[in-house]
């Protein structure tokens, strides 16, 4: 009876009000604004690593062509490295004063040094104050988008049912892939309608220039939204007034397993995914001599299938669990990615695509359950801080940084083959930390109530659970 009461104590009976049922309106609601945010931000992202040699030609005029791409790589890589810093400032911030009002900040900030970059003048016109200011906007742009994943992603997962936080996450990295897509075709389209000389003097500075517009929608729809009901719960139950902000050694010194873990998670997910969406279009033009607009066009047709299949990969790791998927797709780049680039050394259309398509097969498993799996390794109460800091941190060290890296070491070493060496290294933390995690399927977020969609299914819960309890008793 005593061992009974102290557990009743630690796990007091479940009431129908502390279940969060949460309307499907709300919920598409604030993925759709959350996902386009997302969208933005790697549209953003994606037609700096499209245009990068062009980039290189504008900004780095001096030295081979070779040395143009790697420092235009090189800046590339500067924004991964602020950040980290985002990440410190924005997520103990989330924590502590709302998800909403950060993510509106970032998508300020974002749109803005995007917009920046369009309008900076090249290196002919005013000499080494161009690069200079193209490496200011970029770490404006990375210190934005140290808030905005980790936002975004407890965003949705704090306003998805429990039983469908799958399915809704994986919408967040559709606004992903869309945002790619949308960066390629507008390059790709620019490419073809442009002469060369064209598109170095003003035709890159389009797509920068159109990131103020989609800036402006995402941040009106961001805007519009209710803060998350769990942090609307943490709210009532602590009082708005008694959260500070953590600095960055006390949330790693709670939560560092689940950290070290999200990192892990990240860096096999994060140099995949920027591999194959990233560096590849300069990998097939410069390294191989493909043609830039056919390997454009072979990427986008990868993401379209992607996008075709995201939601639906989502929805299934709701039934069979997170881990299943994240080990299939770790395995999958373990044994597939030297094929896959033996394939795209053939070169040819059908040669190229089939690669390509392998890879994103490989990729598919990642980009559809990781803003699902991510949130659930942290309490609410520093959910938003933690991710981000972990996140920011992987993609910093190693997503960021993968163009730069395997361009160099395929500059250095001569072997065509290095991304594939590179990605299974990937593959390898992937399987690891993905046989490590825990399941968190269909489960509360931790240090959250259960969300659920409608109120019978809340009722039905408080029965069952009371069911379960008087059977021990």
């Amino acid at each position: 009876m005593l061992h009974r009461a102290i557990r009743r104590r630690k796990n007091p009976p479940l009431r129908r009000s502390d279940i969060t049922v949460t309307k499907e309106k709300d919920v598409h609601r604030a993925v759709k604004a959350a996902a386009l945010g997302n969208a933005m931000e790697w549209f953003d992202f994606g037609i700096y690593s499209y245009l990068a040699v062009t980039i290189g030609k504008v900004f780095f005029p001096g030295g081979s062509s070779t040395i143009q791409v790697l420092s235009s790589f090189a800046t590339f890589a500067v924004a991964f490295l602020v950040r980290p810093l985002g990440g410190m400032f924005f997520g103990p911030l989330g924590d502590r004063i709302g998800r909403k009002k950060v993510l509106s900040f970032t998508m300020i900030m974002m749109a803005t040094s995007t917009l920046a970059i369009g309008l900076i003048p090249g290196y002919h016109s005013i000499g080494y104050v161009a690069p200079a200011l193209l490496i200011l906007f970029r770490m404006l742009q990375g210190f934005s988008t140290g808030g905005e994943y980790g936002g975004a992603s407890t965003f949705i997962a704090e306003y998805a049912p429990d039983k469908r936080r799958g399915f809704f996450g994986s919408f967040l990295e559709f606004g992903t892939l869309i945002g790619y897509t949308a960066a390629a075709g507008l390059v790709t389209i620019l490419t073809l309608t442009l002469s060369d000389d064209a598109m170095g003097s003003w035709g890159w500075r389009i797509p920068f220039l159109a990131a103020a517009p989609i800036g402006l929608v995402g941040l009106y729809l961001r805007l519009k939204l209710d803060e998350t009901p769990a942090f609307q719960k943490l709210e009532e139950e602590t009082g708005a007034q008694e959260r500070t902000t953590l600095p960055f050694w006390q949330v790693f010194r709670t939560q560092w397993r689940a950290m070290v873990l999200c990192m892990a998670l990240v860096a096999a997910y994060n140099i995949t995914d920027y591999m194959l969406l990233s560096y590849m279009p300069t990998y097939l033009s410069s390294t191989l001599h493909y043609s830039e607009t056919n390997a454009l066009v072979s990427i986008i047709i990868v993401m379209l299938v992607l996008m075709a299949a995201i939601t639906f990969v989502g929805r299934l790791s709701d039934s069979i669990g997170r881990k299943p998927l994240l080990l299939a797709g770790s395995i999958g780049f373990f044994v597939l990615a030297v094929p896959s680039f033996l394939l795209i050394k053939q070169g040819g259309i059908f040669p190229v695509f089939a690669g390509l398509l392998l890879l994103g097969m490989c990729l598919l498993p990642y980009v559809a359950v990781m803003s699902a799996s991510l949130p659930a390794l942290f309490p609410t109460d520093v959910r938003y801080g933690s991710l981000s800091i972990a996140f920011n941190i992987s993609v910093s060290l190693f997503g960021g940084t993968t163009p730069l890296v395997v361009e160099s070491l395929v500059s250095g070493t001569g072997d065509d083959l290095m991304p594939a060496y590179y990605t299974m290294i990937a593959a390898i933390v992937g399987i690891i930390a993905s046989a490590v995690m825990k399941e968190t399927a269909r489960q509360p977020l931790e240090g959250s109530p259960p969300a659920v969609a409608t109120k019978e299914e809340a009722i039905a819960l408080v029965e069952s659970q009371s069911q379960q309890t008087q059977r021990t008793t």
